[in-house]
């Protein structure tokens, strides 16, 4: 199955990236009972947050999905190193949730966080399919537009 998801990730033009270092007092992953956690993970690309701001002001739907996608490969680089860059031990994703920094009227968060939950299901197929919460926030960290942490069921 490493092969599989190798291989769907070449498909979709993903390269997983290095990993940033913590921006403060936590464990990016941590496995427990047979379950990956991943910290919040930000729309970051060689080391900068690539989309900041907020939906419904300075930035769009699909600029949301964009971060959310995004924060979705660093949500797989973070499990790929927490499993020895073995991801074919994911069996199930369990959870995603999403804090999406928006205005007090934008209320479609749930399409923001389809750029992730889309991701997970292209990759793990039907052990993508998640739970998740997608709620609005005013501020994330760095001025990050999207902010997204994991729950992976392992072997």
């Amino acid at each position: 199955m490493t092969n599989t998801i190798t291989a769907r990730l070449k498909e979709l033009g993903i390269t997983l990236p290095r990993l940033s270092a913590p921006l403060a007092n936590y464990l990016p992953t941590l496995i427990s009972g047979g379950h990956l956690y991943v910290s919040g993970q930000l729309p970051m690309a060689d080391g900068a947050v690539t989309y900041t701001g907020r939906l419904g002001a300075e930035l769009d739907i699909e600029a949301g999905q964009a971060a959310a996608r995004l924060c979705a490969v660093n949500l797989l680089a973070q499990a790929s190193a927490a499993l020895e860059s073995d991801l074919s031990r994911v069996q199930r994703v369990v959870k995603l949730g999403g804090f999406v920094a928006a205005t007090a009227e934008f209320s479609d968060h749930p399409k923001v966080m389809n750029g992730a939950s889309d991701l997970m299901v292209k990759v793990f197929g039907e052990a993508g399919c998640h739970t998740r919460f997608a709620v609005g926030c005013a501020s994330l960290p760095l001025g990050a537009a999207v902010e997204i942490d994991a729950l992976f069921e392992v072997e």
